[in-house]
């Protein structure tokens, strides 16, 4: 005879597995993600705004830094609805 909670935990592990990866390795997973993400982008948004607006005036600067820093949420959203994982069906 099984115990209750080995029986619930084969379950929750059944169930996460039957739609694909175990939600533990999906965070850890996107987290790298998101986080490469991040200093990848950052790294590319500077240098672009080093080489291209170097001569223009202040407020570009300041237009395409609040652009650019809000930019990038975009495709981390995309990354945290992965992470959520399939929507489950009642």
């Amino acid at each position: 005879m099984r115990h209750p909670v080995a029986a619930a935990i084969d379950v929750q592990y059944e169930s996460a597995t039957e739609y694909g990866m175990h939600p533990r390795l999906r965070s850890f997973i996107g987290t790298i993600v998101i986080i490469l993400l991040v200093v990848t982008y950052a790294i590319v948004a500077t240098a672009f705004a080093s080489a291209m607006l170097a001569n223009h005036p202040w407020w570009v600067h300041l237009g395409y830094f609040v652009l650019s820093g809000l930019l990038w949420i975009l495709p981390a959203m995309l990354i945290i609805k992965w992470m959520a994982g399939p929507k489950r069906q009642k």
